[in-house]
């Protein structure tokens, strides 16, 4: 199965620009933890509500601060053309659970998440890349591994 046949195609993006409130409503409104952020209709960026506590809350941000200064900026994304499987094989190895999709002029068409994928899908794969992506440890930190 195709990436295109699992994802969700009605995806909201924000702006770089835009406030870390404007994206905890994006978020609040459609229920996610996540929202793409795009410039020009290019992805340039990812924001997660983890994102604003721990890099913006945490660090005394307030709700007034952009979007660019607290997303990942280093995004993983998929192309709507790729095997599902592979991406899970990547979800699993990255430890995230969900990811841009784009076509091949890298335009922004839809998000999969492992939720798509376990609806779509009734193979188990979903439910073993999960245990993958849920082990400790792994190099995405939200804080770099500084504590205090």
């Amino acid at each position: 199965m195709q990436v295109r046949e699992a994802m969700t195609r009605d995806v909201l993006v924000a702006r770089p620009d835009q406030s870390i409130q404007d994206a905890a409503q994006m978020m609040a409104d459609i229920d996610a933890g996540v929202v793409p952020v795009g410039d020009r209709d290019r992805l340039v960026g990812m924001i997660t509500d983890r994102d604003i506590a721990v890099r913006a809350v945490a660090r005394g941000k307030g709700p007034d601060a952009k979007i660019a200064d607290v997303m990942t900026a280093d995004v993983k994304y998929c192309f709507e053309d790729d095997d599902v499987n592979d991406v899970l094989e990547n979800l699993g190895d990255q430890q995230i659970r969900r990811l841009p999709v784009v076509n091949r002029d890298k335009r922004l068409v839809g998000i999969l998440s492992l939720g798509d994928i376990a609806v779509t899908s009734s193979d188990g794969a979903a439910a073993s890349a999960l245990s993958h992506i849920s082990r400790p440890g792994g190099a995405h930190s939200q804080t770099g591994g500084a504590r205090g």
